[in-house]
């Protein structure tokens, strides 16, 4: 029969018996409601063994490619370690600053380079822990198989402790600690004639960045659109470089928005709103949301009522913590 090693405790499965019965079975708490499947509650991670695809029914392809499963509905045909969600991200590792530099008023890119193996998937996010127990999530910039160092991109926030130590503490050749990454807003290989929608505002840029230099670094051939959204002109970043990708790459193509003013080099109004009615059928689309969380939630509906399957839309939105 096969086996089932949760925390500290391996489980057998009987045949026919579900991840869920067994480990319950045993007296282990695990996150349960609906049992059939829909829910999504009793997600859980197999960091080791495949679960059966019968148990990831209904989940995105990045979950799906990171182990995730349905603990309700996994009847495993081999045996499984798993962990829940919030026990995934248990890698720790220091980090050197190897870079920084402004890419606009606000926004400090960050390079670094991690002692040991760290793998990620571009889009993906790490935390930072700082010296006294702050920890703050940060998107991943870069893509692993094209550059040598993570990069990071990090706004100034008003009063926001975290940042304002990265930005005016932090120094070229310091030590950061960082966490394994996380995260299933990131690119997946696999429908190269898909066409992908992606909409971002202010450092929300930084995962997208990522996920399109991965995309076209697989080679895909569908379109690929970027609408990166900023309240005025000074708070875009790596404009040169989206317009010298586009000019490289005709599957791809970029719109820098402004809220505030407008010109022939820039289109006016909220990103999502003028994604949104430039692409009206959005059907078979994948479609990545980064950035402000009223923007992420109102395009996810809008691209929703726009055809979009709910399992093709990633949304990562920015939701500011605060110290104790």
């Amino acid at each position: 029969m096969p086996t089932i090693a949760f925390q500290e405790c391996t489980v057998e499965c009987a045949p026919d018996e579900t991840v869920l019965d067994a480990l319950t079975r045993q007296g282990l708490e695990i996150p349960s409601s609906c049992r059939n499947g829909v829910c999504q509650t009793c997600l859980m991670r197999a960091t080791e063994g495949k679960p059966p695809r019968t148990a990831q029914q209904g989940l995105k392809e990045t979950l799906i490619a990171q182990g995730y499963f349905l603990a309700c509905m996994c009847k495993p045909t081999e045996s499984l370690t798993a962990s829940l969600p919030d026990e995934a991200v248990v890698q720790r590792v220091s980090a050197r600053v190897i870079y920084r530099e402004y890419l606009n008023g606000d926004i400090l890119r960050l390079r670094l380079l991690p002692y040991g193996a760290f793998h990620y998937r571009a889009g993906q996010f790490l935390q930072i822990r700082r010296p006294d127990g702050v920890i703050r999530s940060y998107s991943i910039a870069s893509v692993s198989e094209i550059d040598s160092l993570i990069e990071l991109h990090i706004r100034l926030l008003p009063n926001g402790s975290m940042t304002t130590w990265l930005h005016k503490e932090v120094r070229e050749g310091d030590c950061l600690e960082i966490s394994g990454a996380s995260g299933n807003c990131f690119y997946l290989p696999g429908a190269p004639a898909r066409n992908i929608l992606l909409v971002g505002t202010g450092s929300g840029l930084a995962p997208l960045w990522g996920i399109i230099r991965s995309a076209l670094h697989e080679g895909h051939q569908g379109e690929i659109h970027l609408y990166h959204g900023s309240y005025n002109v000074a708070g875009l970043y790596l404009e040169s470089e989206l317009h010298a990708l586009a000019e490289h790459h005709p599957q791809f193509h970029y719109y820098p928005c402004v809220d505030e003013g407008e010109g022939a080099a820039h289109h006016s109004g909220r990103a999502d709103k003028i994604a949104l009615a430039q692409h009206k059928n959005l059907s078979d689309w994948q479609v990545y949301l980064c950035g402000h969380p009223e923007m992420v939630k109102s395009a996810k509906r809008s691209a929703f009522l726009a055809g979009a399957n709910l399992t093709d839309i990633y949304a990562d939105p920015f939701v500011l913590s605060k110290t104790p």
